[in-house]
């Protein structure tokens, strides 16, 4: 055994024994959490734009699972929430870039089931290759230095596993009252989904806009992410919809010509158009410049990472190689090797993906980066916070500045330019969470190597639904802008943002004015102490999405003091616990409505026959009686929230 191997810490379950580890039935109930999970992860990414860790939940409802179908071991426990949060990684990396095809000249041809598949498996199989070399620095050396949140919590979820059956309680609760709620609202159409005041032309506040998409699901993002990071979202939102778009229809309505990008005149644009040719440049430049200063910051990890990659390599190989402990057991390196070549090989050749040999070297290179950036940074902040988004648009730019240099500044290169992107992006997400999940397993005694297993079996089994949901959604409700075919589209604000960044930079065309005040908002942001990036990611969204994940951060805010806890610490209550239930609940019921408004009979959905369409016509009072059932909703996870458990 290595000198660095040899550690006080002691997992849960000894490296010498041997129990119930990677069996069928974990295996299996892993893999339907994965589909599960996946699936409510393309509904929410596409709605918000942002995600949030599975592996708490999953790992609670495991144990609850087991308790009915009779008992599992903890590591059988800890084998389905990692095969289950491989399908919620891999998902929030899909939803970040694919989409973005629809937006891109000559992308739709390339937004086809066995694209969606081939890319979201490249990705998220590459992300758990690039890490395995990365395990024994990140998390066996710097165990007790990096934290790893999510990760922590989990473990401490498994080990105390008697409590199970309460803890799962919360999240079916939470979940059939999402469901309940959102078939009331969405569905059956009792109350309205959006309430709104929208001020008028001749106000104070021209354009200005207040509303809110009134979900359980943004609802428990709110809890989840907490009062400080929600509240700097929502001031993005204010920023964009109520003093940035006034702005712009108060000087620009005195305007007799076209303010550049826009195609016609201010005076004639409404808050959303405005929004469209003007403000989302401004918030593109904010999370472009929000997501290079994280990397930034994480330069001085990314290099420690690295040496120590290479240090451990070098001291594991020839006469230095050391038979390993049953807890110190990962892929041999060789299947790691060989398993990245066939995949970016098969990348670069298959003939129905947009991509060449350079954009497969960039693959590689941009790759291995991010995903050990990606995993450092979770160790740090956790899954939930890490800014994908801004490694993403660091690799656009950076692939995109390369094909200009060389000459491909073509629309057919534009494609291209994101499959780069999107892999990398899947892979970054893919393995935070694998880090994560390999953190859990260091703490309770898990094997690697069947983990490391464990996920891509996640990974194969997610993939398989992802691309059906995402195909499902933009045929029901539409992806991007509004059509006259899809009036309320799921808006996907980081693929939009990735298309914007390609197509302005490799056609030359951005309209840099706009994206270098974004970036300014975001310098202001830094200098004033506080992280730009989710700042920027709220400036770029609708404040109908920011507000109701600002109501749940203020109701965790109130249980925080009420229970005198702190916000930074990880909480594994009821509150979180029920609030995951929101999310799921919420989701799953979004891809229910795509289902019957993409399900017709005679001409007209199914979704027509059920919605009553009372909320609309009630007008105003339409709009009071939805906020008052969300904040009958709000109050409910106040209720669970402050509930204390029982020993």
């Amino acid at each position: 055994m290595s000198e660095d191997s040899k550690t006080s810490f002691n997992p849960y379950i000894k490296p010498s024994d041997f129990i119930p580890e990677f069996t069928v039935k974990a295996i299996i109930l892993g893999a339907v959490f994965g589909i599960i999970f996946g699936a409510a992860t393309v509904y929410l990414g596409l709605k918000v734009g942002l995600t949030v860790s599975a592996s708490i939940p999953i790992a609670v409802l495991a144990i609850s699972v087991f308790k009915k179908i009779g008992n599992a071991t903890i590591l059988e426990n800890n084998i389905v929430q990692t095969i289950g949060s491989a399908g919620e990684s891999v998902a929030a990396g899909v939803v970040f870039t694919i989409p973005a095809l629809l937006f891109l000249p000559g992308g739709t041809d390339y937004f086809h089931y066995f694209q969606i598949f081939v890319l979201a498996l490249s990705g998220g199989v590459l992300g758990i290759l690039f890490m395995i070399p990365l395990r024994r620095s990140l998390i066996v050396k710097e165990h007790g230095k990096l934290p790893f949140p999510e990760g922590t919590a989990c473990a401490d979820v498994l080990v105390a596993g008697e409590k199970g059956g309460k803890l799962a309680q919360k999240v079916y609760l939470g979940l059939g009252i999402a469901f309940l709620y959102k078939l009331l609202m969405s569905i059956i159409g009792l109350w309205k989904d959006v309430p709104q005041y929208i001020f008028g032309r001749k106000s104070a506040l021209p354009n200005g806009t207040l509303n809110g998409e009134i979900t359980p699901e943004l609802l428990g993002v709110g809890y989840i992410i907490g009062f400080k990071i929600s509240g700097i979202m929502v001031a993005g939102g204010v920023l964009s919809w109520l003093v940035l778009i006034p702005l712009i229809t108060l000087l620009g309505d005195g305007l007799t010509t076209v303010f550049s990008p826009g195609t016609k005149l201010i005076s004639e644009m409404s808050a959303g158009e405005i929004w469209s040719n003007y403000i989302r440049y401004i918030g593109a430049g904010a999370v472009t410049f929000g997501g290079i200063v994280t990397l930034i910051r994480s330069f001085p990890t990314i290099i420690n990472a690295f040496k120590d990659s290479f240090k451990d390599l070098k001291e594991n190989r020839g006469e230095n190689k050391i038979e390993k402990i049953r807890t110190e057991k990962d892929i041999p390196l060789v299947f790691v090797l060989i398993g990245s070549v066939v995949l970016v090989v098969f990348m670069a050749i298959i003939p129905t993906i947009p991509t060449n040999f350079l954009s497969a070297v960039m693959i590689v290179i941009f790759g291995f980066f991010f995903v050990t950036v990606s995993s450092r940074i979770v160790g740090l902040i956790g899954s939930s916070s890490n800014p994908i988004s801004g490694m993403t648009i660091a690799t656009l730019m950076a692939t995109s500045l390369i094909f200009v240099a060389v000459g491909w500044t073509g629309e057919i290169y534009q494609p291209i330019a994101l499959v780069v992107g999107s892999i990398v992006c899947i892979a970054s997400a893919n393995a935070g969470a694998t880090s994560q999940d390999l953190k859990t397993g260091y703490i309770v005694g898990a094997t690697p190597v069947k983990q490391q297993i464990g996920l891509i079996i996640g990974v194969l089994a997610s993939v398989v639904v992802i691309g059906f949901t995402l195909l499902l959604l933009n045929n029901a409700l539409g992806i991007g802008p509004v059509t006259a075919e899809h009036p309320t589209p799921l808006p996907a604000p980081q693929a939009t943002l990735m298309a914007t960044v390609i197509k302005g930079l490799l056609s030359q065309n951005l309209p840099w004015g706009l994206v270098i005040i974004g970036m300014g908002l975001a310098a202001v942001m830094e200098l004033c102490g506080v992280r730009s990036l989710p700042f920027a990611v709220g400036a770029y969204l609708p404040l109908s999405t920011t507000s109701p994940i600002f109501a749940g951060g203020l109701v965790k805010l109130i249980v925080d003091k009420i229970k005198k806890t702190n916000e930074e610490e990880s909480e594994i209550g009821p509150g979180a616990l029920f609030s995951s239930g929101l999310i799921a609940g919420g989701s799953l019921t979004g891809i229910l409505i795509a289902i019957l408004v993409g399900s017709n009979y005679n001409g007209k959905s199914f979704l027509s026959y059920i919605n009553t369409g009372i909320g609309e016509s009630l007008g105003t009072a339409g709009d009071i009686l939805g906020v008052f059932m969300f904040l009958v909703l709000a109050l409910i996870l106040y209720k669970f929230a402050i509930t204390k458990e029982k020993n």
